[in-house]
């Protein structure tokens, strides 16, 4: 059952009435179970002192393209109600003039735009309205005989409205249905949600979240888990099982769906969702349509769904139904857009955001990681509908014409528009070895900060760790990934790549940073001082590019890698033999895969930096005082000593190396491969020829 999580003694210290609108809302919106994410709209209405300091009457109501569960003050629109009001008398209204109209009742400009349901809590003459999306409620607008179940649960205390998109026609239907009806406590609105209302914010949301109960009380005792979907056919096949399929697949899955714009993907095996996939029912209920108008943005009208028995050996007849599926599912979605579009409409990416597989659970699509996310809690939540409408009839959804008129609708559309544009390395993942060390982690920084989702590889997991929370709580969740990772070891690159493949879908950048040092002179140099450096530097670098290559030719959507080199890639450093070879081995490594990566569309190309002492664990260790000896010199002289050989007379910083990997990784450079990038200051030893 829902809970009722209004603390009186935490609203009390609310001064006014939108501050106590904007702990509603807040309250709604934590529970997806009452209200999806980015849906349903709340008001207040109260009188305020305006410019000229007379008394009037404003409505506070949720601004379009915020979210219930974390919008704040600033997140709502006041409108004068002695302008909004006189709209009532209106026999009709198009949306342009609608929007027109209300944006000059705005007490100030620098509010949000009203959501599009604002004329729904106008019309209506209460204090404080809910609209809402509740499962339970939906689950009931939802079944072919809603209406007359509604009657058993509510009496004589609803209205009934048809199905309408929101806007003017509805907003008037809504306020006169209450208006006819003295005894009505709530809306249900078809196919759609809940209106309620109250003289208080606490009785509103009181209200609100009693409804759901008794509509949730009803559906519960009439469910039959053993028959839910018509029972189960598949059963879900091992957790790891589940994970380590989906791990292969993801990259042709990825691939499949990119069209033109790279696409984030995330795996989903919840209880609910393998029950679902699973049953006897799934693959005809889950192509009815969408369980609620505002799913469809995010969710597109029906999920993909892989027609595929469960059998962890196959999978590569199920990458092949996946592949197909997705081809398919694209033609079908190109012919359903040219059925039903207006003039000016632009498709949008026809690949699915929601794919079904029986024992394996649901991948979700989005242009990152949080966007994937989305298209999953909304499904969740169609999961739920279905169960709920199939419990109490037949589940029914919007017609074709219906849905295709909210997924394109302009006003639906605007709420996409307020997203900030997408930045260089928006949709990509990059793949980082090294990924806790000075150059790793300033190249994280540098590439999130343009919009990547970066995998931060390094043996030092709580390093890693460290610099993908700074990076989470400073951008959001998931967009940094620790994994741990010795670069040496080919079975752990492979399996960090499939953590890669399993949280994001794929890799498009790959930083081979990871390294170490040592010094001395040729003769002095041990066998285990050589095999060192080149099963590091050599090796580990052979491994995490050639993985990162099989993973770029499936997903068949090119890529870019990075090496970080060294001057002495170029440059005989002295008593440096075993760490040099190395790095003119690792600079070759990045022509010879660039002269094969080519029709792939995978570009290689080679930072030559000089030393970095800054934040390097290169530095902090022995090789520091192994190189001021070289140079005959104390430690603390060395960063002047690098400084002053240099014609610029600079030294070398983390962040500059970022700077060139981030002009290597971009489409600024996306006709450059097999290059090498000197930033060393200018060391005239190491210049190239």
């Amino acid at each position: 059952m829902v809970q009722n999580l209004w603390d009186s003694s935490q609203a009390s210290n609310f001064q006014g009435g939108l501050e106590e609108l904007v702990y509603r809302s807040n309250l709604i919106g934590s529970d997806r179970r009452v209200c999806n994410w980015g849906g349903g709209n709340t008001s207040s209405k109260t009188v305020i002192k305006d410019f000229r300091g007379r008394d009037i009457e404003v409505m506070y109501v949720k601004g379009s393209g915020s979210d219930l569960a974390t919008m704040k003050q600033g997140n709502f629109t006041g409108l004068r109600m002695e302008d909004v009001q006189p709209l009532f008398e209106r026999e009709e209204m198009s949306d342009e003039d609608m929007v027109a109209y209300l944006a000059n009742c705005m007490i100030d400009s620098k509010h949000p735009r009203a959501s599009i349901e604002t004329l729904l809590h106008a019309f209506l003459p209460f204090r404080h309205v809910d609209h809402t999306h509740p499962d339970a409620i939906i689950s009931l607008c939802c079944a072919d005989n809603g209406k007359e179940i509604a009657r058993e649960i509510f009496g004589d205390r609803f209205v009934w409205v048809p199905y309408i998109r929101p806007g003017f026609t509805l907003s008037k239907m809504i306020a006169q249905g209450v208006l006819d009806n003295p005894k009505a406590e709530l809306v249900l609105m078809e196919k759609h949600g809940l209106v309620t209302w109250g003289d208080t914010s606490e009785a509103c949301y009181a209200k609100t979240i009693a409804i759901i109960n008794e509509a949730e009380r009803y559906i519960e005792t009439r469910v039959n888990e053993a028959k839910l979907f018509g029972g189960m056919l598949h059963q879900p096949l091992p957790s790891e099982e589940r994970r380590s399929i989906v791990a292969k697949l993801m990259p042709s899955i990825r691939g499949a769906v990119s069209d033109g714009k790279k696409m984030i993907l995330t795996f989903d095996d919840e209880e609910d969702v393998l029950a679902f996939v699973g049953s006897k029912d799934s693959a005809q209920l889950s192509q009815i349509g969408a369980a609620c108008p505002d799913h469809l943005v995010h969710t597109k009208v029906v999920p993909l769904f892989i027609d595929w028995t469960p059998d962890a050996s196959d999978i590569e007849g199920l990458r092949r139904k996946l592949i197909e599926g997705v081809a398919d599912y694209k033609q079908q979605y190109k012919a359903y857009f040219e059925r039903n579009k207006n003039e000016g409409d632009v498709m949008f990416e026809a690949a699915p955001r929601v794919i079904l597989i029986p024992g394996i659970g649901m991948i979700n699509t989005g242009k990152s990681w949080a966007n994937s996310k989305v298209s999953a809690a909304l499904y969740h939540r169609a999961i739920a509908v279905m169960r709920g409408a199939t419990t109490l009839g037949n589940f029914v959804s919007l017609s074709e014409n219906e849905s295709y008129n909210v997924e394109y609708w302009p006003l639906e559309l605007y709420k996409l528009s307020l997203a900030p544009a997408e930045a260089e390395f928006s949709r990509k993942v990059a793949f980082i070895t090294g990924g806790a060390g000075g150059i790793g982690s300033a190249t994280a920084r540098r590439l999130v900060s343009e919009g990547a989702h970066v995998v931060l590889a390094d043996l030092n997991l709580e390093g890693a760790q460290q610099v993908a929370d700074e990076l989470n709580e400073k951008y959001g969740d998931h967009i940094a990934l620790a994994v741990k990772m010795d670069v040496t070891s080919e079975e752990m690159v492979r399996a960090a790549y499939e953590q890669a493949a399993l949280h994001y879908g794929g890799v498009d950048i790959i930083v081979n940073n990871a390294g170490l040092a040592t010094s001395s002179p040729f003769d002095e140099t041990s066998l285990q001082e050589w095999n060192l450096n080149m099963n590091v530097l050599g090796t580990g670098y052979f491994l995490v590019a050639r993985e990162a290559f099989k993973l770029m030719k499936e997903q068949a959507l090119g890529g870019s890698m990075v090496f970080v080199g060294s001057k002495n890639s170029i440059y005989a450093g002295k008593n440096a033999s075993a760490y040099s070879s190395v790095k003119a081995l690792e600079a070759h490594l990045a022509r010879c895969i660039a002269a094969e990566g080519g029709e792939f569309g995978i570009r290689v190309n080679t930072i030559l930096p000089d030393a970095i002492l800054q934040g390097s664990a290169i530095w902090n260790s022995n090789w520091r005082n192994e190189r001021a000896a070289a140079y005959g010199i104390e430690p603390d002289q060395l960063e002047e000593h690098y400084r002053k050989r240099t014609t610029l007379m600079v030294n070398i910083y983390p962040q500059d190396v970022a700077e060139g990997i981030a002009f290597f990784a971009s489409s600024k450079a996306e006709k450059t491969t097999g290059c090498m990038l000197t930033i060393d200051g200018g060391v005239p030893a190491a210049f190239t020829r």
